[in-house]
This record gives C-alpha cells, sequence and structure tokens, in this order.
C-alpha cells in the first residue's frame, strides 16, 4: 500500500492501471444483490446502531438551527413581524409628524437657536424617525409573539415550560430518528424512483476494480453498493447511505480521476455524512417539506417571473433556511468535504483530485430541496485546492520543498477515527440507572395520578366533603363556585344540625372523552336510593406542574325562590331577609327548613331535598291557622260585638248594624246569635275574618219612634255579619273591623 503522504513523481505511472471500458472484458458474475435493511453500510462500526449513533450525533449545530427554526416557529414569527412592523410604521409615520412638536420640552422650544432647529429637524424629519421608530418595535413585538404565545399556557411556572420543552425535545428527536430510519432502509427505492439503475457488465468491469482498489487502500473491507445515473455530460457521484451513484459520463474520464471521484465518495460513505444530513433533514422535516415546494417551482421554471412569484409567496421560509438553518449545517458539511478530499491523498490520486477541483465539477450538487436546504454547501475551490495541498506534502522530509503550515500526516485512523462500542460498561450502568429513576417516577407519577386526579377521585373527594360538612371543599371540587355565593352562610347550613349528606356512595359507571367524563353515582338521600349522572371536565391548570385534576361541571343549587319573610330558617340557621341580589345557593344534602310562628298562626317543617346535579331546589313554607286562633279571633269578634250592643244610639259608630226607621229614642240592642266567622290568613301574623251567608248572626233593636207627636214602641230584628282583619300582637290576637 503506497504511504498516505508520499506524492508520486511527475511521469510516475498511476498506482491504478488504466481501464477502457469499450474493451473491458465482463466480469463473470454479476455482484451479490443488496438484501435491503442495513445491508451496504460502511464497516469499522460494531452495529448499525453505533453506525446511526456516530451520524446522529455529529453535527448539534445543524441540529439545533433545525429544531429551532421548526418548532418555534421562524417563519411565522419572520411573516407576523414583518407585518407588525409594517403597520407600527405606518402608526409611527404619521403620528412621529403629526406631534413631533409635541415632544419636545418648552424650555427648549423658547431658546434661541436650539428651538427654532429642533423645531425645523422634527417637522421635516419627525415621520420617519416615528415610520423607523414603529417599524423597530413592531418587527419586535410580532417576532416576539409567536415565541412567547405558545408559552402562555404555562400557568404553573418555569416546571411546566421545562417540561413543554423537554418533550418538544423529544418530539423533534423522534421524528428525526423515524426519517434517518426511513432513508436508509427504503434508500434502495427511493433511488430507483429517483432514477437510478444497476450498472451494466460493461459499467461494473470500468468501475468496480477502481472502488475496490480505492476502498482497500483506504483500509475499508467491503464498498457501498453501486449505481449509475444516466448522464452522458456532468461527471458527477453521490453518496448516500449505502450507495453511491455514478453518472456515466464518468465512465470516460481517465482512471486516476476516477479513483479520487470515488475515494471522495467512500470517505464519505465510511463517515456516514449521508446519516447526518438525513436525521437534520428529520429534525426540521416539516420546514423542509414546506422548503420543498419553492425550491422545486424555482428549480423547475427557472425564470425572474417565477423566482419573484414564489419568493413573494415562501419568503418567511427561504430566509429562515437561508440565514438559519443552512449556515448552522455548513461547518459540518465544508469539514465532511474537506475530510472527503483526504481520501484522495491517502489512496494516492491527488493529482486526479486536483485535476477535479481545477476543472471546478461540483460533484456534490444538491439532490432535492432538502438538502439544497441543509447540506449542499460545498467549500470554494481554491480552498480545498489549498487543503489538499497541504495535506498531499505532510510528512515529507524537511528541505524537500515543503510550504510552511503543512498538516499531519493522513492515515486511516486519523481520517475515520475509531467509532468504539455502542456504550461502555459504566456509561450503559449509568443508563439504566437512569431508565430505573425513570420508570419508578412515572410508575409513582402514575400512582399518584390514579389515586388522586381521576374522574373518580373527583367523585368521591366531592361526596367525602359533603360527608365531613366541608362547604369550601365541597366548593372546590365544583367547576362554577358562584362568585356571589355566600361561603360563610353555606358553611353554617352543613354544620346546623338538620344536615344530611348523601352517603352509601357508589360510582356505577364512568365513561371518559377526551377532557370530559359521565359518571352515574347511586347515593342514598334520607330514607330514598337515587342515582344522579355528573359531568366532570378535566382541569387546564395543573397541580405541581404534572397532574390535571377533574371538577364536577356546575355549581351550588339555587333556590327557588328568594326568602322575603323573617324567621325563616334551614337547619336551624335564619336566612337574610332578601327581596332581590343572587338566590340562596345550597349543596346537595337534606335540609329541615322552619318558618316563623305567631299567635295566629305557625309553619310546620319542611324537609328540602337538594340531589347531586340538580337545577333548582324547591322550599315552600306555607303557615297554617293555630287551632285556638280561630276560637281567639271568634272571642274578640263577640267582645267587639258586645261593645257595640251596649250602644244607644240608632247608628252605632263603626258596628255592623244599625237602625233605619227614622228617628228613635231610647234604643237598645241585643245580640239574639252571634254569627259564625272564618279565618283566613294572609301571612304569618295576619288574618282576613269573614261571616258566610248561612251563618249570619241576629241582632234585635228596641226603642220608641214618635209621629206628629205620639211615642210609638217598637222592636224590630235584623241579620248580622262581621268582616275586618286579626292580628298578631305579640302572644295575643287583635281584631280591627273593616269600615262600613
Amino acid at each position: 500500500m503506497t504511504e498516505p503522504h508520499t506524492v508520486p513523481p511527475e511521469g510516475t505511472p498511476p498506482t491504478v492501471p488504466q481501464l477502457d471500458v469499450r474493451a473491458a472484458e465482463p466480469p463473470t458474475a454479476e455482484a451479490p444483490p443488496s438484501t435491503g435493511g442495513f445491508a451496504d453500510r460502511p464497516p469499522g462500526y460494531p452495529s448499525a446502531l453505533v453506525w446511526l449513533r456516530a451520524g446522529i450525533l455529529r453535527d448539534w449545530r445543524g441540529v439545533l438551527g433545525a429544531f429551532v427554526a421548526t418548532w418555534f416557529y421562524l417563519p411565522v414569527a419572520l411573516l407576523l413581524a414583518f407585518w407588525g412592523g409594517l403597520a407600527f410604521a405606518v402608526t409611527g409615520l404619521f403620528a412621529g409628524g403629526m406631534g413631533a412638536d409635541d415632544q419636545v420640552p418648552q424650555v427648549l422650544r423658547d431658546a434661541p437657536l436650539i428651538g427654532s432647529l429642533l423645531d425645523a429637524f422634527l417637522t421635516r424629519s419627525g415621520g420617519v424617525l416615528g415610520g423607523v421608530a414603529g417599524f423597530v418595535a413592531g418587527f419586535l413585538i410580532g417576532f416576539l409573539a409567536v415565541l412567547v404565545v405558545p408559552w402562555l399556557g404555562a400557568d404553573n411556572g418555569v416546571f411546566t415550560v421545562v417540561t413543554g420543552l423537554v418533550g418538544t425535545v423529544a418530539a423533534a428527536a423522534l421524528i428525526g430518528v423515524l426519517y434517518t430510519l426511513y432513508r436508509v432502509l427504503l434508500e434502495p427505492r427511493l433511488l430507483v424512483v429517483s432514477g437510478a439503475r444497476q450498472p451494466s457488465r460493461r459499467e461494473s468491469a470500468r468501475l468496480r476494480p477502481v472502488l475496490d482498489e480505492c476502498a482497500r487502500r483506504l483500509g475499508l473491507d467491503s464498498v457501498p453498493r453501486l449505481l449509475m445515473e444516466d448522464d452522458p455530460v456532468l461527471s458527477n457521484a453521490r453518496t448516500y447511505a449505502r450507495h453511491v451513484v455514478v453518472t456515466t459520463a464518468v465512465l470516460t474520464e481517465p482512471d486516476d480521476e476516477v479513483a479520487a471521484l470515488l475515494s471522495h465518495e467512500l470517505v464519505h460513505w465510511r463517515t456516514g455524512d449521508e446519516i447526518t444530513s438525513a436525521f437534520v433533514r428529520g429534525v426540521g422535516l416539516p420546514l423542509t417539506l414546506a422548503h420543498a415546494l419553492p425550491t422545486w417551482l424555482m428549480r423547475t421554471f427557472p425564470h425572474p417571473g417565477t423566482n419573484f412569484v414564489v419568493f413573494l409567496f415562501f419568503w418567511p421560509v427561504l430566509l429562515t433556511m437561508r440565514y438559519v438553518v443552512l449556515p448552522l449545517h455548513a461547518r459540518d458539511v465544508r469539514a465532511a468535504e474537506y475530510r472527503a478530499d483526504l481520501g484522495a491523498v491517502l489512496t494516492g490520486h491527488v493529482d486526479g483530485m486536483r485535476r477535479v477541483l481545477e476543472r471546478r465539477l461540483s460533484f456534490e450538487t444538491g439532490r432535492s430541496g432538502w438538502d439544497e436546504a441543509v447540506c449542499a454547501t460545498h467549500p470554494p475551490h481554491e480552498l480545498r485546492l489549498d487543503a489538499l495541498e497541504r495535506a498531499s506534502v505532510a510528512g515529507v522530509p524537511a528541505g524537500a520543498g515543503v510550504p510552511a503550515g503543512a498538516d499531519e500526516p493522513v492515515t486511516a485512523e486519523r481520517l475515520f477515527g475509531h467509532s468504539g462500542p455502542v456504550g461502555t460498561r459504566r456509561t450503559w450502568l449509568l443508563v439504566g440507572a437512569l431508565m430505573l429513576a425513570a420508570c419508578v417516577g412515572t410508575g409513582g407519577l402514575g400512582v399518584v395520578q390514579w389515586a388522586f386526579f381521576r374522574p373518580q377521585a373527583a367523585v368521591d373527594g366531592y361526596f367525602s366533603a359533603l360527608a365531613d360538612r366541608d362547604s369550601d371543599a365541597a366548593l372546590g371540587f365544583l367547576t362554577d363556585r358562584g362568585s356571589d355565593t355566600d361561603t360563610k352562610l353555606l358553611a353554617q347550613l352543613l354544620r346546623g344540625e338538620g344536615y344530611q349528606p348523601p352517603t352509601d356512595i357508589d360510582i356505577t359507571k364512568l365513561d371518559r372523552d377526551g377532557d370530559t367524563a359521565t359518571a352515574t353515582v347511586a347515593y342514598r338521600l334520607g330514607d330514598a336510593r337515587e342515582t344522579a349522572t355528573l359531568t366532570l371536565h378535566r382541569e387546564e391548570e395543573t397541580t405541581a406542574g404534572l397532574f390535571h385534576g377533574w371538577r364536577v361541571s356546575g355549581g351550588p343549587t339555587p333556590l327557588n325562590t328568594l326568602i322575603a319573610d323573617p324567621g325563616v330558617r334551614l337547619n336551624g340557621v335564619e336566612l337574610p331577609v332578601a327581596t332581590e341580589g343572587p338566590p340562596l345557593v345550597l349543596l346537595p344534602g337534606v335540609y329541615t327548613a322552619t318558618g316563623p310562628s305567631s299567635a295566629l298562626s305557625e309553619t310546620p317543617a319542611q324537609t328540602v331535598v337538594v340531589g347531586p346535579g340538580e337545577s333548582a331546589a324547591v322550599l315552600q313554607l306555607t303557615p297554617v291557622l293555630k287551632p285556638a286562633a280561630g276560637e281567639a279571633v271568634e272571642a274578640r269578634v263577640r267582645a267587639w260585638l258586645d261593645e257595640c250592643a251596649k250602644q244607644t244610639v240608632a247608628a252605632p259608630p263603626g258596628c255592623p248594624f244599625r237602625y233605619y226607621g227614622g228617628s228613635a229614642q231610647k234604643v237598645t240592642w241585643k245580640i239574639l246569635e252571634y254569627p259564625k266567622i272564618t279565618v283566613e290568613l294572609t301571612g304569618p301574623a295576619s288574618a282576613q275574618v269573614t261571616t258566610p251567608s248561612e251563618t249570619r248572626g241576629r241582632v234585635q233593636v228596641s226603642g220608641t219612634t214618635t209621629y206628629f207627636g205620639t211615642a210609638s214602641p217598637f222592636t224590630d230584628e235584623d241579620t248580622l255579619t262581621v268582616t275586618g282583619v286579626a292580628t298578631a300582637d305579640g302572644d295575643t290576637v287583635e281584631f280591627r273591623p273593616a269600615t262600613n
């Protein structure tokens, strides 16, 4: 094997013998077909996992650029920043031009010379300054808004932001790995679709010996699958993860240039450069897909008008690729090109590589819009020639015309390095410990989630709070606590002696649909067994930045009417007198309601049953007449009638009887029969007193009348009715007759 640092003297025959494709004999057997999977991968890696890992983890700058540009929506940020800056610029242009003078302090405006200079300056440039300031402000606001808006839901502090960022990184890495596997595993199919084909026997006889010899000098015990592309004009070769595609124009090139070209491609193949590029494209897959369309249009229809229209519609994507993704990935791409050029040094074909570069044959042109976006950047040919020159003279003894600044000798170890195993024992122990900790932590979090943050836990907690008579805790399990709820009164009602919470709780069925759940709950309320259906919603806010709890939809149950009468009590707690405002609300349970009593009436106790999820609670207290109140009213009425009968006038004032027979003297009244009255309550302390027609009383009147000077005695009878109002005055009953 030729020493890698030795430069063949001028005129020395090429190391690889010249081959004439026209006179080459076909090989006796064709190369075995590719078996798929990870076949034809480069040697030097203990496993396919090490090979993929080496390529994926190499270019962190390119991965970072693709991740930030794609997953932080940089094209959208640029678009919004431009329009925001334009809107603010227009506003600042007019505002600055019309109101610039008002911004100058009065002292400066009145100063000689300075004031007139400022006025002139602001009059002529205030609008421009306002427009520039407005554009800068609008651009920054629009750009930062896109970066900040996705994280506005992080209500639980830094931990939520960190977990969200970790999830985004994991998603991007997963997509990148899957895309890389897709490119590697389906590479034969993809190349066939792109136009690559198997080489003919004559093409294999021309290229395969050169490829094998270059691989031998590079220390490679296998070569990639060789494919051909029909292009008789452009001499080109492209390296993929498992294949090298060569154009038919290469067949007519000199052997040393073909060997230099294949040495370059073998280094690309051995170092896994395609794996690196595929992973970068995969991490930024949404963005590179968006970039593929404008790139294809501009490449397919190369016209200034087409380029202008495409740029007008896709400029955020194009600028993001050109100024963010491509520059960050270009460093690794350029380093890969310099490294691949050293393959010609190691195989002894520096002159061939020099001639290829001097003719400016860029044999690594972009293969698609994605490649042009992230990896189709080659160093300048002159710099590559300079690096090739320094590497070719490395290791030559002093005095042999070696220029200053020559590199170290090129060796296979320097070129390819050591891949190493998948991981050391310490690494695997650390990974195992981390995985164990992650499993234990995840399992613990799962137990906590199952125990305290399931829909069932919310239902159990709600009814447990009612059983503990803790109104604040019960309200905490509801989606609507009620902004105007009297929590102090509600707490007193639950602690009252007459309150009975739901018991014997049994969740018979629970169905969940996303962030909504429906629970069927059987319970006992009082002496009856009931069933209710509760709807629950998952909370948007998290507890400890990890757990999303559940709440029962709705709020406390309002009473059907306002409490307007004093003395109404629930569970011994007197309710406030209200004629307007929010109604009283109740939590599920059984309440004992009592009303006021007086000398006239009493209110029987009523049981108010409030079930879970009910829309309204019914409270209807009806006072009834006390049995002794009727007798007391009747006694008051009779006493009143007796007072009326004592009067000796024909028309006792305010009394329910009178004599209409003309002039009468010595009038006496006598109650022959007291009327039977009825008493109807009109309120807790008032009642209407009436006399039915069939129970009228009778009254007798006696006296004398004088006609033409003659006195004549008379006696007459009439019916008697009583109407009026009975009221309670403390422990006594009062009667007020109606005005005749």
